[in-house]
């Protein structure tokens, strides 16, 4: 059982327990007590945390490219919330902090866009989060560039990061995820390249416009959950560029 104090001092911490088998992820939560008193001093409320984790590839050769928006979105999450990423735990770079009173824990896999699951799987386990509570973050080439879109569940759309996170929930799809559109390859240019090129400078300016949009959604998403403000945000972005 884990105590925090209100934000933004919330702290997490997770019994010592040798294993956590994977099967445990669907039915396991982990209540956050935050300090919130009522009136006569007496009342508390608890949180169930959020595990948010942004897909890419470790090392400045990727640094800005379309596979790493996952790591540009976590690390507009992490500046807008004050959140320090400055600790190395079940090969991922992580941070733990806070929207409102609502604790979180962000993470960057740091053993390559295909091995991301070795770092989810691993995490939830441990901090006992819910599928319902772990949000992924990733690269998507059905969406126009900066184009977002939040859904509470869906497969891997041959996504080779959301693939090995899949496979380390034990195939569960039901946990959300925040799309980041970066377009098709141009004409018949091979996809990896594609993916591993930097944006031109109208392309980023989308990107940025976009990652700023995501962290009001994510702050949206754990606060209120997939209520009717991010079905609006949905819509919103489905038609962003579209010309009237």
């Amino acid at each position: 059982m884990l105590n925090a104090v209100s934000a933004p001092n919330t702290c997490i911490f997770c019994p010592r327990i040798p294993q956590f088998p994977q099967k445990r992820l669907v039915s396991t939560k982990l209540c956050v007590r935050a300090s919130l008193p009522d009136e006569n001093g007496r009342f508390k409320v608890e949180y169930t945390p959020w595990l948010i984790v942004g897909l890419g590839n470790p090392g400045n050769k990727y640094h800005g490219t379309r596979h790493n928006v996952g790591f540009e979105m976590i690390d507009h999450i992490a500046q807008a919330q004050g959140v320090l990423m400055n600790t190395v735990q079940s090969k991922a770079l992580i941070g733990i902090g806070s929207i409102g009173e609502v604790p979180i824990l962000l993470a960057k896999p740091q053993a390559y866009m295909n091995f991301s699951g070795e770092s989810v799987g691993p995490l939830a386990a441990h901090y006992q989060v819910p599928l319902r509570h772990i949000l992924v973050i990733y690269d998507e080439m059905s969406l126009m560039n900066g184009v977002l879109r939040l859904q509470p569940k869906g497969g891997h759309g041959h996504h080779t990061g959301m693939k090995s996170v899949m496979g380390h929930l034990d195939g569960c799809r039901d946990f959300p995820r925040l799309c980041i559109g970066i377009g098709n390859p141009p004409g018949n240019m091979d996809m990896k390249a594609f993916l591993l090129q930097k944006f031109s400078s109208v392309e980023q300016k989308q990107i940025d416009a976009a990652l700023e949009q995501g962290v009001e959604a994510v702050r949206s998403l754990v606060l209120n959950g997939f209520s009717s403000n991010i079905t609006r945000f949905n819509m919103g972005q489905k038609y962003k560029y579209h010309k009237v």
